[in-house]
């Protein structure tokens, strides 16, 4: 009799991450990309708001400081949720911060110095962007008839959405100086 060959813990071929689901394969890799899309924006926007709050000075340093940190662990926190659900459907999450940066929408900032103002509305108009992108997700998945991807999504645009709406509050009455 035949045995069959048994997979190991060491075993690293793609093969070796598949995870079943009742979803089909194209929609599968349809679901993935754009949830890894998401994902990658998520770790850049944690860096930049991470940034602007280890840098923010200023009149309103205590309290832009104290929301940035906020938001960037609300931002941290949906990533392992995210590549968590990557993972249940059998796709590949990122791997690495230059592939992050690759499929990310957003940009980096890495200037000298930045008005705490211009750090409030970079910041908003990427959560925006982030948003948008979520809302682009969420219909891939809903075509995929994947419901707890949507779901997951559907938390993250409202979460997304509050950030931006605080980072408008906090920057619309902000002169150049942060007053």
């Amino acid at each position: 009799m035949a045995t069959a060959k048994r997979k190991t813990v060491s075993d690293t071929s793609a093969k070796a991450l598949d995870t079943p689901t009742d979803l089909e394969a194209k929609d599968v890799a349809k679901v993935c990309e754009a949830l890894n899309g998401l994902l990658a924006d998520a770790f850049v926007l944690y860096m930049k708001t991470k940034n602007f709050h280890w840098h923010v000075a200023g009149p309103n340093f205590r309290d832009i400081h104290l929301l940035l940190d906020e938001h960037a662990d609300a931002i941290f926190s949906s990533t392992d949720e995210i590549a968590e659900r990557v993972r249940k459907l059998g796709g590949r999450t990122l791997r690495s911060l230059s592939e992050a940066l690759e499929m990310s929408s957003l940009k980096e900032n890495n200037d000298e110095y930045v008005a705490p103002v211009d750090m409030l509305l970079e910041l908003m108009n990427d959560n925006k962007k982030v948003a948008a992108a979520m809302r682009k997700a969420h219909k891939v998945c809903d075509d995929a008839e994947d419901i707890a991807s949507a779901s997951l999504i559907e938390n993250y645009v409202d979460a997304t959405e509050k950030r931006t709406w605080f980072l408008f509050e906090m920057s619309r009455a902000a002169g150049p100086t942060g007053h």
